[in-house]
């Protein structure tokens, strides 16, 4: 079995934001030149996720407009009593999840044909990474 481990870095200039990353795990993926195994794709930081979805921009609003009603920015969260003001991002976190394990089936990515791969981050505007695992033969 082979084993294959790269990291993503983002930065984003928005608080919340969701990135199209099928291509950058699709491109792990052939680097590592498995042919039948698994990527576990997995935000390394609690106030960020990572999902399998659509990419459809009605779709992803209507992600942005639940995880808003869900768990809403500015609530005085027992979490800000420590010096944080990101509660909200944690809870977000939960709703979403924040890893994924993807198949991989004769070299290719084995997703639905409308599934991609989104990372999504809560709290943004600062440093943070995913790891991307790949695992087979």
């Amino acid at each position: 079995m082979k084993f294959t481990t790269e990291y993503l870095w983002f930065n984003t200039s928005e608080k919340m934001e969701f990135i199209n990353i099928t291509s950058d795990v699709n491109n792990v993926l052939k680097k590592s030149g498995i042919k039948e195994g698994m990527i576990l794709v997995s935000a390394m930081h609690i106030t960020a996720g990572v999902y399998v979805n659509d990419a459809e921009s009605g779709l992803i609003q209507d992600i942005k407009d639940w995880l808003q009603k869900s768990a809403p920015d500015g609530p005085d969260y027992r979490h800000h009593r420590t010096g944080e003001v990101n509660g909200d991002a944690h809870l977000k976190n939960l709703l979403i999840g924040h890893q994924v394990i993807v198949p991989v089936t004769n070299g290719e990515l084995d997703l639905g044909p409308w599934q991609q791969i989104y990372y999504a981050e809560f709290d943004g505007k600062r440093r943070k990474r995913l790891i991307i695992k790949v695992m087979g033969e």
